[in-house]
């Protein structure tokens, strides 16, 4: 009931900032931090204590409300960008998602992750977050030797502002070139983003410049069954470069005949 009204309150507050500022035909309506407050205070909503909350919620758990959605043109769709410390705008993009692919077959992986974490994981977001690290699926869908370097970064980047990574590794290959992996991770009905793709990789390649960007998205399909995306700008658009769907089963139950379908393909 509270995440309903949360939703309600929030969905509000969006919908009286874009009409406060929308001009029809128009591809962009910047607003600020502070017009959040305006917006709540007008309409007598209570604010949530975390401003950001508000912005994160509409991008990545719920939908735009009806009447925004109903401005854009066929093909396009409202996305909300960071453009500075506490400066934001709606943006009309093409419709650009990365869902996962239901006819791609999944590859069977021993699960490695320890019973005491998979028991004891407050969210899906970090209960997915663990399981690709214990069981190295990094290292396996990229083929590079890859290490886990902070939870949760969050700092600030030319133009964007403040942006949150999910998860940040770094990594090595045969040939000695060192990478940066920015990791986004959704569970339940968290969606996917472009946004915080966009923001990932313009954050590494601002903080780690020297490194190369594969910057990865990893989704739960169902509890054992995990979608990893790597991603990459394309034409300014974000497009999936490769996808591969693991499987974390018992190492027993892993076929003879899976491994030489394995070795086949």
């Amino acid at each position: 009931m509270e995440a309903k009204k949360a939703k309600n309150r929030y969905a509000a507050i969006i919908e009286k900032i874009f009409f406060s500022k929308y001009i029809k035909g128009e591809e962009e309506v910047a607003f600020a931090r502070e017009d959040l407050v305006r917006a709540a205070k007008s309409l007598c909503i209570e604010l949530p204590k975390n401003l950001g909350d508000v912005i994160y919620s509409i991008r990545y758990r719920t939908d735009l409300p009806q009447s925004i959605l109903k401005t854009q043109p066929k093909g396009k769709e409202w996305v909300i960008e960071g453009r500075g410390r506490a400066l934001y705008r709606f943006h009309l993009v093409t419709e650009n998602r990365i869902v996962p692919n239901e006819q791609l077959a999944a590859i069977k992986v021993p699960d490695a992750t320890p019973e005491i974490v998979s028991s004891y994981a407050l969210s899906d977001e970090q209960a997915l977050l663990a399981r690709v690290r214990y069981n190295r699926l990094l290292d396996v869908f990229l083929g590079v030797a890859t290490y886990s370097l902070q939870n949760h970064l969050r700092t600030t980047v030319r133009d964007l502002g403040q942006v949150e990574i999910d998860e940040i590794y770094v990594g090595i290959d045969k040939r000695g070139v060192q990478f940066v992996l920015p990791v986004q991770a959704k569970g339940g009905a968290d969606q996917l983003s472009v946004v915080q793709a966009k923001q990932d990789m313009a954050c590494c390649h601002e903080k780690f410049p020297n490194l190369v960007c594969r910057a990865i998205s990893a989704q739960f399909i169902s509890a054992n069954l995990i979608a990893l995306f790597e991603l990459a700008i394309d034409d300014g658009m974000v497009k999936i470069v490769e996808e591969k769907h693991y499987r974390l089963v018992p190492g027993n139950q892993i076929t003879t005949e899976d491994l030489k379908t394995y070795a086949s393909r």
